[in-house]
């Protein structure tokens, strides 16, 4: 499979809408048996926010898609169910379609489809469309997993999350549309819930969001972004949201506002999992019921790999000490705390233990690593992140140690900076092995263009010896596996406020099999 850059994508879907728009025109809309589905007229072209896969198995995926000629004018869709005929096939130019049919897009989900193709070949690329009448969508290019006792030679996936449209481009897409990935996991803030603020390199529509259809416009805003839309098109994604895809630094149901009532508060979590999952390439599991969304699931790549996709925000207890960043407190040692909540903790480490893979990898939000943020003298911890709730994390590091569970890797978002971490079972005497290996990932644009460097590093290093490396440029992590090595590196741009910026590779790291802790590539 050739390696396929931003611009051959939107050479690629241009070629496919014009090949399946005479297709349309000679036969109607594509259906399983044949014929053609009544389609009510539309306020213009429906394929506005692209199409996108995730969740891949062995035998298939979802394909996704939301109809939305207006995208910022509530979609623009008329208030009954519309047809939608779908196609998957083993070739670029669609001569070889292995399944198609056709799905209600429904009022009561933003007119929104998700498809769960099954019974594909195992371990291989497959190209999809959508069609309404005459409209047809740009095409997507998505693959299936190896099989479940496969042993696949290589991995090759990129880690980005917080992308906040109104601080800076999504140029870090464009260069890792131009990369040879299978995957890409987003670790959340897809979108930011914040009014519009002028002034900006781009302006939110509308105030904060707290209605469905607040969420729903401001999603549609930030899909309507070409090198977003284009690498949702080149590959699968693997996602999990973090806070701001509903309210930042929330816990669990506990309202962060004190004129905010609890009914008020799951009520907007409600509207905000609602959209989510409406925007997202997630399975029917996935499905909201009022506040709450399963999210917690396992994905394989053979016995390469095993993902297991976290949230570290539904079910977790309040953040100890009025959250921030503060000293230790006693709060930070309350056996009762819980980031994942017993049945997400109990089902992570059953998985963990019956995983048969090489590499074990934890997808979740926040950094896991012990960071005294405080250069010198004295010692600060967020308390939003894993030091927080410091019985469960000890409890976590602690399962994956004594369960000898086979390399462990955590992958976290949040924060806009890049952390490579030891994660070390004793971190208050530092006398503990090293069990686990953690990389941050930065943000795609959130923060602007940031410092060029970070403040204090030398001191940063000395008081945390764990800690590998430390950066503050916007970032993605493109990471590489094999059954011997793990490689992660880190690409930056000096620059998101204005397009253009090249791509650096600011470090690298490998892990080698049975080698708990990251070493400089």
């Amino acid at each position: 499979m050739s390696r396929l850059s931003f611009l051959d994508h939107a050479r690629l879907n241009r070629r496919a809408f014009l090949i399946a728009t005479a297709a349309c025109a000679a036969g109607g809309l594509w259906s399983a048996e044949g014929g053609q589905a009544p389609v009510p007229k539309l306020s213009g072209y429906p394929f506005t926010l692209g199409v996108a896969s995730g969740d891949p198995a062995p035998d298939g995926m979802v394909l996704w898609t939301r109809l939305a000629p207006k995208p910022l004018e509530g979609g623009g869709m008329p208030g009954e169910p519309v047809p939608v005929a779908w196609q998957i096939a083993e070739d670029e130019a669609m001569t070889t379609v292995v399944q198609s049919g056709n799905i209600l897009a429904l009022p009561a989900s933003a007119h929104a489809v998700h498809v769960e193709v099954q019974g594909l070949k195992p371990d291989r690329w497959y190209w999809y469309r959508f069609a309404v009448g005459a409209d047809v969508s740009p095409l997507g290019r998505t693959r299936t997993m190896p099989a479940a006792d496969a042993q696949p030679n290589r991995l090759r996936f990129a880690v980005a999350s917080c992308q906040h449209y109104e601080t800076g481009l999504f140029t870090l897409y464009e260069h890792m549309a131009k990369e040879d990935l299978d995957l890409v996991v987003h670790l959340g803030d897809y979108i930011y819930e914040y009014a519009g603020q002028g002034g900006r390199v781009r302006k939110h529509v509308g105030p904060e969001c707290t209605t469905l259809d607040g969420y729903r416009t401001r999603y549609a805003q930030y899909k309507t972004d070409p090198a977003l839309q284009a690498m949702h098109a080149a590959v699968p994604w693997l996602v999990t949201p973090d806070d701001h895809e509903f309210d930042d630094n929330y816990a669990g149901a506990i309202p962060r506002r004190t004129e905010t009532s609890t009914a008020d508060f799951l009520k907007r979590r409600a509207a905000a999992y609602q959209a989510y999952f409406e925007h997202m390439p997630l399975r029917r599991f996935a499905t909201p019921r009022g506040p709450d969304m399963q999210l917690h699931r396992g994905i394989g790549f053979g016995r390469l790999a095993e993902f297991f996709v976290l949230d570290t925000r539904q079910y977790r207890t309040d953040q100890p000490c009025g959250d921030g960043t503060k000293p230790p407190c006693d709060g930070m040692m309350d056996p009762q705390a819980t980031m994942l909540g017993a049945t997400q903790r109990d089902w992570l480490f059953a998985g963990l233990a019956a995983s048969p893979a090489r590499w074990n990898v934890l997808a979740q939000q926040v950094m896991m690593a012990r960071i005294d943020r405080k250069a010198g003298e004295g010692v600060l911890h967020s308390m939003d992140q894993w030091p927080g709730y410091e019985v469960e994390r000890r409890r976590v590091l602690k399962f994956l140690h004594e369960g000898k569970i086979a390399n462990p890797v955590v992958l976290s978002g949040d924060i806009h900076t890049n952390w490579v971490n030891d994660l070390i079972a004793d971190f208050d005497g530092l006398g503990g092995r090293t069990v686990a290996s953690e990389f941050v990932g930065g943000s795609i644009s959130s923060g602007g263009d940031g410092p060029r460097a970070p403040k204090d590093l030398d001191q940063l290093l000395a008081d945390n010896p764990f800690l590998k490396f430390h950066n503050t440029e916007r970032s993605y992590v493109s990471c590489e596996v094999t059954a011997q090595t793990w490689r992660s590196d880190y690409r930056t741009v000096e620059y998101v406020t204005r397009p253009g910026a090249p791509l650096n590779t600011r470090a690298s790291f490998v892990i080698e099999n049975g080698q708990a802790g990251p070493k400089p590539a």
